[in-house]
């Protein structure tokens, strides 16, 4: 009993006092929320957490009371976390991978601000890095791609025309796409509307990190049908791009290329 206080005193004095903390929980792997995130679920009296999403082996143990947002809207997820705070427990709000993406926080720190409510956020493993991670692919590739798209096709929840797909896709660089999977065709013609050619790169990679994931490997030409026959219609991350072929660089990084000099290393000469 004594090492739970000594802990919950010690996440008190780490969170400075805000006691109410938006939380990335990764993208499935238990093991891939970060230490803070874990030890601030540990001291939590207050759960809400993003519904199926979560990895509920998460929650095992937790001693907090639990609520799943996903059978609630804004107006009732404030009001579960105005109340606990005001009676002076933990707030932990656990979201799917890294909150900034695609987790609608701004909405409830706009709400929390408002009501005087502090608060911090902790960063966690983003969906798309775990799936870069399963593919065992470098998002980033000297001369092949130096800029990564983070980004999803409209559906029921529109985009900028800026941010179209099409018009996106006219960069022909590194695409990692959310939300989408159930809109497959339409984002494929959406990437030849923008320039990507038949033969570029995709992969499909369904719950990331997950015991149960699942990767699709086809090109532009074939994913379609590929994705069907597997059934895939959710949670899954659609890669874009010439970084997802299985290939050698053409070119190595000047990072550890010995014929570079930089700041803490002299070139050699052969």
């Amino acid at each position: 009993m004594q090492g739970v206080v000594k802990q919950r005193v010690e996440m008190t004095q780490e969170t400075n006092g805000q006691k109410v903390c938006f939380v990335g929980a990764g993208p499935g792997d238990v093991d891939l929320i970060t230490v803070k995130g874990r030890q601030l679920l540990d001291a939590a009296d207050c759960i809400i957490y993003a519904g199926s999403l979560v990895n509920p082996e998460l929650l095992s143990g937790c001693r907090a009371i639990i609520h799943d947002s996903s059978l609630l809207n804004l107006d009732e997820i404030i009001g579960i976390i105005h109340k606990a705070w005001k009676e002076g427990g933990l707030v932990v709000r656990l979201h799917t991978g890294d909150p900034s993406v695609f987790g609608a926080i701004k909405e409830q720190m706009v709400r929390l601000d408002a009501l005087s409510i502090p608060y911090m956020v902790v960063p966690g493993v983003s969906s798309a890095f775990a799936a870069a991670a399963s593919l065992r692919a470098e998002l980033t590739l000297p001369e092949i791609a130096q800029t990564i798209i983070i980004t999803r096709q409209e559906g029921r929840t529109p985009v900028p025309e800026r941010e179209k797909l099409k018009n996106l896709a006219v960069h022909q660089t590194t695409m990692l796409i959310f939300l989408s999977v159930g809109m497959l065709s339409k984002v494929v013609e959406e990437l030849r509307g923008g320039g990507y050619t038949e033969d570029t790169p995709v992969a499909v990679v369904e719950r990331a990190s997950w015991l149960n994931e699942r990767i699709v490997r086809g090109t532009l030409a074939t994913i379609c049908r590929l994705v069907t026959d597997e059934g895939i219609t959710k949670t899954a991350m659609i890669c874009v791009g010439a970084v997802f072929a299985d290939l050698p660089p053409q070119t190595v990084s000047k990072l550890y290329d010995k014929h570079f000099s930089h700041g803490t290393r002299k070139a050699t000469h052969d």
